[in-house]
């Protein structure tokens, strides 16, 4: 988002002249619809994980320039804190050993990036939240020394009048407040894109909602924040709360947030970015110099800057992209509810699962969101975050009597969604050998009803029970995961609990 936003003075004529400007680019992209010049369909997919970076006492290094500068590689980049990398995969056709070829970008890509970072007492840690981190670590001076972030901060917080209040009751509660959008860094995902035509984006974006709260059940990895056990996924709580420009009085008249699920199944991309239009103010008043309906009145394709700006700017767990390659436009749906973590296995798992579900649901006959409310989709994300493996969802009945009911998640996706996935996977010739074994990893998931959060929680419960105090019991936990996510087998596989200590021999 904004790779070239400069940090400057916002005229207040700007946001007026931003606000004709999108509604210009809102128009080119509704006549590159109507005119049909998107790319034709080409099954592509990339990936996308941030990172952490801790020492080997299991706390975070606020050191991302130093570690950015030894890893040398454009695949690497900032993120918002000084603790935080994130890593760009680059995108593959969906088909053949694409699993398996990810999996080992992956740990090449990620094995050289630890190498570098210890080399600076650094190391790089792939999880939800890093269970270390401290209200004190979150603060605007641990910023990323970058332009857009500064910029992005100053407005947000502008914007809301007032500080930021984070109150997230789970487990334990958690109440504190925060002058900047700092604690929006503690939150570290998985960002998976699959290009579409524009006819099938509306399937492929409503088949993504509706999975949403099951890729959280699966996946959640987030239990802790600033020394409390709070939701099993306490991310999308986090980061809304920590980028919410409204202050009480707009919460209360039910203006929407900018950390969004949304509230309706849609018909077309431009339903999305109508509404970004339609509902939230810009916070980076940048022009570019562009005249996209004159582009497009001489036959060229547009960079639509604003309106692509402005897009980054609304956070929604499944959002629409706009990009061109080779001069030829082409639409994305984005999905970024997954944290990252715990192993590249895991990750690749989730990936597999996302995938081959959301193909298959997009091509049923009798679409998902035709039978389940918006409003339970919605539902379903909030309670898989509170309740991760354990989260009773809300599903179509199968059969011919309609409505919902509730299910656990683990008996949908073992009864339901798994073999849709598989199916999926097949229509997208992914290898077989790759679908079995990385949906099979979801399978024991399933099976023994633990995830990233699951383990977290009961090691971190051992740890208290062997007399250690809470932080020093966290930071242990952390080394843990550390150590056994850089090993690499499945998070399903993990010992509870933190290894006995050497006996001295003699």
């Amino acid at each position: 988002m904004g790779e070239k936003v400069v940090a400057g003075a916002v005229d207040l004529a700007d946001r007026r002249r931003y606000r004709d400007k999108l509604k210009e680019c809102l128009a080119g992209l509704e006549r590159l619809l109507g005119e049909k010049r998107f790319d034709r369909p080409r099954n592509l997919m990339g990936l996308e994980i941030e990172l952490n970076l801790a020492g080997p006492d299991g706390m975070p290094r606020m050191m991302n320039a130093e570690v950015l500068e030894r890893i040398a590689s454009r695949d690497f980049q900032t993120e918002l804190a000084m603790f935080n990398l994130e890593v760009n995969i680059a995108p593959h056709r969906l088909g053949g050993r694409v699993l398996d070829q990810l999996a080992e970008e992956l740990r090449t890509g990620l094995g050289y990036a630890h190498r570098k970072a210890n080399e600076v007492d650094a190391g790089i840690v792939m999880i939800g939240i890093l269970p270390t981190l401290a209200a004190d670590d979150l603060v605007s001076a641990n910023l990323s020394d970058v332009d857009r972030y500064t910029l992005l901060n100053d407005q947000i917080v502008a914007a809301r009048g007032e500080d930021f209040l984070l109150d997230i009751d789970g487990v334990e509660r958690l109440t504190c407040t925060s002058s900047s959008i700092a604690p929006e860094a503690a939150c570290t995902s998985v960002q998976l894109h699959l290009q579409v035509t524009p006819a099938r984006f509306a399937d492929v974006w409503n088949a993504a909602q509706a999975v949403a709260g099951v890729q959280i059940a699966l996946g959640a990895n987030s239990p802790f924040l600033f020394g409390r056990e709070l939701w099993r996924e306490s991310r999308p709580p986090l980061f809304q709360q920590s980028t919410d420009t409204r202050p009480p009085e707009l919460q209360a008249q039910g203006v929407r947030p900018r950390t969004w699920f949304g509230e309706r199944w849609i018909d077309s991309a431009y339903d999305l970015f109508e509404e970004n239009l339609k509902y939230f103010p810009p916070l980076l008043p940048m022009l570019d110099e562009e005249r996209p309906l004159e582009i497009l009145d001489k036959g060229g394709v547009p960079s639509l800057a604003e309106l692509v700006l402005h897009n980054g700017t609304v956070y929604r767990w499944n959002r629409p992209v706009y990009g061109i390659v080779d001069g030829v436009p082409h639409l994305r749906v984005e999905n970024r509810v997954l944290p990252a973590g715990p192993t590249i296995t895991d990750v690749i798992a989730n990936t597999a699962f996302y995938y081959g579900v959301v193909r298959a649901l997009a091509e049923d006959s009798r679409p998902v969101w035709s039978r389940l409310p918006f409003e339970a989709a919605a539902r379903n994300f909030d309670t898989a975050c509170r309740y991760g493996i354990d989260a009773r969802l809300e599903w179509p009945r199968r059969g011919r009597f309609g409505g919902t009911e509730q299910v656990p998640a683990v008996t949908l996706v073992r009864d339901e969604l798994l073999p849709l996935a598989a199916a999926g996977l097949d229509a997208w010739g992914v290898e077989p050998a790759d679908r079995d074994r990385y949906l099979g990893v979801i399978e024991q998931r399933c099976a023994r009803r633990t995830n990233g959060a699951a383990w977290q929680a009961a090691t971190y419960h051992r740890a208290l029970e062997s007399g250690l105090a809470r932080d020093a019991a966290l930071a242990a936990t952390t080394r843990r995961y550390a150590e056994l996510m850089h090993l690499g087998e499945p998070v399903h596989t993990w010992p509870v609990g933190l290894p006995e200590p050497a006996v001295p021999l003699g």
